[in-house]
């Protein structure tokens, strides 16, 4: 099941919040849904979708293995709402986006650090989670800095005492990691910047790792669902 959250049908065009109790009836629609064993389900995310989903993980119950692939460990573009809380999203230094001699945009550096004071609130309290976690980080990623975040993440975990979580990094890797096959996509147009971004990533590298992180993702599924 793959879970449009904007820009699809009836959906909002601008992503200006999310609820997250929308995802929690995706939610309670599979744990229900006769084909699946049950009793959790598991999230794969990329990108944008990571913060999403480490938010339902750790706020929705019937989740057993989330996979967060050059993810982010705080809110980010809109605030996340459930239930009268909201995390806000991290903050931006646009000084910090690069315009390239070829005249793409490097946005890597522009999400600010999640572990800074301004942005304590929109760290994702993963700790409250009871499901595993598979964090992969491309170490070429220049959307923005998802080693850093994985790297984050996997030490709020251990500093509550938690060992629920496997961290992959793959050297070289950009940041759309998709399935095996699939073509390396070097740059793409980001609707949220508005402009065509370096995505990072060397072919060869970032093809080998497509195909190593598929496996890894079917066996971390088959081994916590």
């Amino acid at each position: 099941m793959a879970l449009a959250y904007h820009g699809y049908q009836d959906l909002p065009k601008v992503l200006r919040k999310l609820d997250l109790e929308y995802l929690e009836e995706a939610v309670a629609f599979l744990r229900a849904h006769p084909k699946v064993k049950g009793p959790g389900i598991g999230i794969l995310s990329i990108s944008k979708s990571g913060d999403l989903a480490l938010a339902m993980s750790a706020f929705l119950p019937g989740i057993s293995a989330t996979v967060s692939i050059n993810g982010s460990n705080g809110a980010t573009v809109c605030p996340i709402h459930y239930k009268g809380m909201v995390i806000p999203p991290l903050n931006i230094d646009t000084g910090k986006i690069i315009l390239r001699k070829d005249g793409l945009l490097d946005i890597r550096d522009g999400l600010l650090d999640p572990m800074l004071e301004e942005n304590r609130n929109s760290v994702i309290p993963i700790e409250r989670a009871g499901c595993h976690f598979l964090f992969v980080a491309a170490e070429d990623d220049r959307n923005w800095n998802s080693l850093l975040f994985s790297e984050q993440a996997a030490q709020r975990l251990r500093d509550h005492g938690k060992d629920n979580y496997e961290l992959v990094r793959y050297p070289k890797a950009g940041h759309f990691l998709d399935v095996p096959y699939m073509p390396h996509c070097p740059s793409s147009f980001h609707p949220a910047v508005g402009a065509v971004v370096v995505l990072g990533g060397e072919p060869q590298a970032h093809a080998e790792a497509q195909v190593d992180l598929w496996k890894r993702v079917q066996q971390f599924f088959r081994r916590h669902l």
